[in-house]
């Protein structure tokens, strides 16, 4: 009862600050949003940013030639879940019970009934909403004893669960079309993760009856579970893509006078890497470089939709990933951690085919390093977007929330994202008045906190907090600083730990990051 009324206030609130109504939207003339979410997708991967790629991608570099394209973006996890939840609700996931890790796809809802998301603030505001993807914010479901399955512990030593006692005929809730989006067609978590079928709003479209098993290789990493007669791992890209296309087109034809929002979360390149026919072989990056050429094709289907539909000129695209890429090799001769490093299948690969998915960058996808968060993320609005421009202003996914809410013209709610800043200033210039962010916070798998501020980042851990090796120092025995303090402007590859020489620096980011941690937003 105490999070209907509270939607219900924010609803008045919102309404009574200026939010177009549903009657009014046509004359507000309001964007059109797609926001389109790689999965695991690295700096580097992408040819626009990336001169060394071994990977073409022609139509996000279309979107960056017609848009704008950000050298300094951040995801607010190092991982998939928590970057999720605060891209959707402009909050930092380590403010809820996943303090580190992920869900699993069995996991109950992580985005807190009453909560302001992306999707319901513009539904407010007179837009259709829509999700195509992957969710991996969790949704109840409901085991054949009809009770509500469990959350497991997020420190968990076992695998994902494979859903043997569910009863798939029940509807799901607390899911997407729970959180604000009118429509929804996806899977509930990665690709690798049991159950193996597709869902339409609140439930599977077809049952998943059959046994999935559990498959591990470098590149198909799939756990056991179960399986719905229509699902296979290779089809999902091709079905996510033609998902999208129809909605827009059918967006186009019945409701073109009203804006729409189409938040699509992919699955790739994640693992399990499996790019289909067409695409093999067209990188020179091996199975997973084709597999981001496949991912590159879904941005080409959705600007070829708009295009056709005559969406374009009225539609903001953002292109962005949930995290940094998986396959990067650090050279450890130029860390401070030299002889703690041993070499990793990840880095076997980028020898063989010489690709570095987030080029430059030190770490990977979980690590507390750029190369865990640091993110390709490109903008085209067309009429608003300079063409062909690049932006070194900081900004993080979080931000999406208080930039939609700038969008529609009105103020957030207090107490709703209150992690996320109005990054619209910086979607039409690349160099904004103001910043958009004074600080950013970063968070890695295994919940290791940075800061950054300015060129300044803090690390108050040695180690990477996530899949680099090693994870953690334990700085009593091998000596050193207690942290890790870089400065970007002159080391963007975090080569030179610097903690000693700038001691107050390190203590005043320690303050700001107590000081951020200790707020209840």
């Amino acid at each position: 009862m105490k999070s209907k009324l509270r939607i219900a206030l924010i609803t008045v609130a919102l309404l009574s600050l200026g939010i177009p109504t549903a009657r009014s939207y046509a004359d507000a003339k309001l964007p059109n949003i797609v926001y389109i979410l790689a999965d695991d997708l690295g700096y580097g991967d992408v040819s626009c940013y990336n001169s060394k790629s071994k990977i073409v991608t022609p139509h996000v570099d279309r979107l960056a030639s017609e848009g704008m394209r950000f050298a300094d973006a951040h995801t607010p996890s190092a991982v998939c879940t928590p970057t999720r939840y605060g891209i959707l609700t402009g909050r930092y996931c380590w403010r809820t019970r996943l303090k580190y890790r992920v869900l699993d796809g069995f996991d109950p809802p992580l985005i807190e009934e009453g909560r302001l998301t992306v999707p319901s603030l513009l539904k407010l505001a007179g837009y259709a909403t829509a999700c195509v993807g992957k969710w991996h914010l969790g949704m109840q479901w409901t085991d054949k004893e009809g009770r509500q399955v469990p959350a497991v512990p997020i420190d968990r030593k076992t695998r994902p669960r494979v859903g043997n006692n569910v009863d798939y005929a029940r509807p799901v809730t607390g899911g997407p079309t729970d959180r604000g989006f009118d429509w929804y067609f996806g899977i509930s978590a990665s690709l690798n993760m049991s159950p193996f079928c597709y869902l339409e709003n609140d439930r599977p479209v077809r049952l998943p009856v059959l046994k999935q098993a559990r498959t591990q290789t470098e590149f198909i990493s799939v756990d056991e579970g179960v399986r719905s007669p229509d699902f296979t791992i290779y089809g999902v890209m091709p079905r996510l893509a033609g998902e999208a296309v129809g909605y827009i087109e059918r967006h186009a034809e019945k409701n073109a006078d009203q804006p729409f929002f189409l938040y699509a979360p992919l699955t790739a390149p994640h693992l399990p890497v499996v790019p289909n026919e067409e695409y093999r072989g067209t990188s020179t990056a091996g199975q997973y470089g084709d597999f981001v050429v496949e991912t590159d094709a879904f941005v080409g289907a959705v600007l070829e939709t708009l295009d056709r539909t005559g969406l374009t000129d009225n539609t903001l695209v953002i292109f962005t990933s949930d995290n940094g890429g998986l396959y990067h090799y650090w050279d450890a001769k130029e860390s401070d951690d030299v002889k703690h490093y041993k070499p990793s299948a990840r880095g076997r690969f980028v020898r063989e085919f010489g690709h570095q998915g987030n080029a430059h960058l030190r770490g990977t996808k979980a690590d507390i390093w750029e190369g865990g968060h640091r993110v390709p993320f490109v903008v085209r609005w067309p009429g608003k977007t300079p063409s062909g421009a690049v932006s070194d202003e900081m900004i993080e996914l979080t931000d999406l929330l208080a930039t939609c809410a700038a969008i529609v013209d009105v103020e957030l709610p207090e107490g709703m994202g209150g992690d996320s800043r109005n990054a619209l200033p910086a979607l039409l210039t690349p160099k904004p008045a103001d910043p958009v962010r004074n600080f950013a916070v970063h968070h890695s798998l295994w919940g290791t906190f940075a800061i950054r501020k300015g060129p300044w980042k803090m690390i108050p851990h040695r180690g990477s907090g996530g899949f680099t090796f090693p994870r953690e120092i334990d700085v009593g025995k091998v000596g050193g600083p207690p942290g890790q303090l870089y400065n970007l402007a002159n080391d963007p590859s975090e080569t030179q730990n610097v903690w000693d020489e700038n001691p107050g620096v390190a203590a005043s980011l320690a303050r700001l990051l107590a000081d951020v941690q200790a707020k209840d937003q």
